[in-house]
C-alpha cells in the first residue's frame, strides 16, 4: 500500500477516504509545517497531499526523498510549488481546478461590494452605537451599471463576470490571449493592461500567481486607473505591490480595496490595518464545506489515479 504524507488536517470524511486507499500520515493538530518538517515528515512516503500554505520551492523539492513521486496540491493554484523543478526530479504535480470556482467568485463579489459600500467603516460605526444617519453618512460607490475590469479571465474570472452581469455591469477583461466569443459572452477584450485599467471603474484581480504576474499591480500600472477605482483581489497576494497599493489608497487613485489574500499570509502589511478604505477577509475564497470537501476529494482522486498507473486528471507538469 502506498504511503501519503498529508500536510494539513482535512475534513473527517476526506481523511477517512484517504485511510481506505493508502497508508497515511495525517496532521491531527493542523500545524503549519515548515519546509524542513515537510521534508522530514515525508521521507518514507510515496506522495504528498499538500495545501496552498506549504512552501514547496526548488530547495524543498531538491531535498525530498527519492521515494516521493507525486505532490497533489489541494488547491486550484500551485504557485507554492516549483512544478518545473519537480518535473526535473520526476515528481508529478496536480491541482484541483473547477471545484472552487463558484465559492471564490462569490467571495470576489463580496470583496468588491464590501469595499465599495464601506463595510469596514460601517462596522466600526455600528460598534460605537452612537452613529447618526445623515445625507452624507458613509457614502460609498454603487456597483450597478458600472464597468468591471477583470484581470485574468479564467474559470473564476468568467464566474465573476457572470455574477457581475446581475448588477448590470459592463465587462472588460485582459488575458494572456483573447477568448472565443462563446467564453467571452459579451465581454470586451483589451490587449494591454493599460487599456483595461483605463476603462475600469471596478477591478477584479483573478490572475494566477506566476513569475510574470508577480507585482503586476504596481505603482506604474495603478497610475493607469481612473480616480476612485474599487479593486478586489481574491487571487494571490504577490500579484500586488502592497506599498504601491497603500499609496494609491491614500491618494485616492483607489477608492477602496477588498482583499482575501496577502503577501506572506497570515501576516498582513501593517499599513493596511491603519486604513479605513479597506475590506479584509482571511483567505475565505474556498471556505465552504462543500468546496473544501471537493478539493480534498479531487486531490485524493489524483493520487489514486497516479498510483494505479493512470495519468492524473489534473496534472500540471
Amino acid at each position: 500500500m502506498k504511503k501519503v504524507f498529508v500536510t494539513r488536517k482535512l475534513l473527517k470524511e476526506n481523511e477517512q477516504k484517504l485511510e481506505e486507499l493508502f497508508e497515511v500520515k495525517l496532521n491531527s493538530n493542523d500545524k503549519i509545517y515548515s519546509a524542513e518538517e515537510i521534508i522530514e515528515g515525508s521521507k518514507d512516503c510515496d506522495g504528498i497531499l499538500s495545501s496552498v500554505t506549504d512552501p514547496i520551492n526548488a530547495e524543498t523539492i531538491s531535498k525530498l526523498s527519492q521515494s516521493i513521486k507525486i505532490i497533489a496540491n489541494g488547491a486550484v493554484g500551485f504557485g507554492n510549488i516549483d512544478f518545473k523543478i519537480a518535473r526535473e526530479k520526476g515528481i508529478t504535480v496536480t491541482n484541483t481546478p473547477d471545484v472552487l470556482t463558484d465559492a471564490t467568485a462569490d467571495i470576489q463579489i463580496l470583496l468588491l461590494l464590501g469595499a465599495s459600500r464601506k463595510a469596514y467603516e460601517g462596522r466600526l460605526a455600528a460598534e460605537t452605537q452612537s452613529w447618526k444617519w445623515s445625507w452624507d453618512f458613509l457614502l460609498g460607490k454603487q456597483m450597478s451599471n458600472k464597468r468591471l475590469g477583470i484581470l485574468g479571465m479564467g474559470r473564476i474570472g468568467r464566474a465573476v463576470a457572470k455574477r457581475a452581469k446581475a448588477f448590470g455591469m459592463e465587462i472588460h477583461y485582459h488575458n494572456r490571449s483573447k477568448l472565443s466569443p462563446e467564453l467571452e459572452d459579451g465581454a470586451i477584450y483589451h490587449k494591454t493592461l493599460k487599456e483595461l485599467f483605463e476603462q475600469s471603474e471596478f477591478l477584479s484581480v483573478n490572475c494566477p500567481a506566476t513569475p510574470e504576474t508577480t507585482k503586476i499591480i504596481n505603482k506604474e500600472t495603478l497610475s493607469y486607473l481612473k480616480e476612485n477605482t474599487v479593486v478586489g483581489n481574491a487571487a494571490r497576494g504577490d500579484v500586488v505591490d502592497d506599498d504601491a497599493m497603500i499609496e494609491a489608497l491614500k491618494n485616492g487613485t483607489v477608492f477602496a480595496y477588498g482583499l482575501d489574500v496577502y503577501n506572506g499570509e497570515p501576516k498582513i502589511h501593517p499599513e493596511y490595518l491603519k486604513l479605513k478604505n479597506i475590506f479584509l477577509l482571511p483567505h475565505l475564497g474556498s471556505a465552504t464545506k462543500r468546496t473544501r470537501w471537493d478539493m480534498a476529494y479531487r486531490a485524493t482522486k489524483n493520487l489514486e489515479q497516479f498510483f494505479s498507473g493512470q495519468k492524473p486528471q489534473d496534472q500540471v507538469n
